[in-house]
């Protein structure tokens, strides 16, 4: 048997095989175009064919998020209006809520110092609860309190786990809370 020999072996020139015609992509929309040279470090990309340039800062930028907000704005503003409409969700139309920055009024709590406060109060004040903000700042260190008519013996810390507070896990939280004491609803 005698050997195959290839064409390049043999010496033969091959021709391009690839018709002129369908490798167009404006011909043949199958086509590869072809790549433009990749800029080179500190030039601009080419802009595209019809395109203008336009500047980065065109984009819309969007408005900072209502946890951004400055600390009194946001629980004066947004928090304690969204816990007021969440609680008479659960059933609940006497709720009052307040907002103040005063001592701690735990039992065998002794401190001069103050923090913001949220107040909130049920059944004419019979149930009372306290969302203490200890760092002044809602992604800080954050406590609660209850009591029903008396001055309340624990601090419980609250939502401590979670990386970024929003409005609504701060409602959320303090909505659970509250019913988890059998405050709210049909409990």
């Amino acid at each position: 048997m005698a050997e195959e020999t290839n064409q390049n072996q043999a010496g033969d020139v091959v021709k391009d095989t690839v018709d002129p015609e369908t490798a167009n992509p404006e011909v043949n929309p199958n086509a590869a175009k072809a790549k433009k040279p990749a800029a080179s470090k500190g030039e601009k990309p080419a802009a595209k064919e019809g395109s203008e340039d336009k500047p980065a800062a065109a984009k819309k930028e969007k408005p900072p998020a209502l946890e951004d907000k400055p600390f009194v704005e946001f629980v004066e503003e947004y928090y304690l209006p969204a816990l007021q409409k969440a609680i008479a969700q659960q059933g609940v139309q006497d709720v009052q809520l307040s907002f103040a920055k005063q001592k701690l009024s735990i039992v065998g709590f002794d401190t001069s110092e103050e923090c913001w406060q949220v107040l909130g109060k049920l059944q004419n004040g019979l149930r009372q609860f306290n969302l203490y903000f200890l760092d002044e700042d809602i992604q800080g260190k954050k406590g609660f309190s209850c009591n029903e008519g008396k001055k309340p013996s624990t601090l419980e810390s609250f939502l401590i786990d979670e990386r970024k507070m929003t409005l609504d896990l701060m409602v959320y939280g303090m909505v659970q809370r509250l019913n988890g004491q059998k405050w709210l609803g049909r409990n």
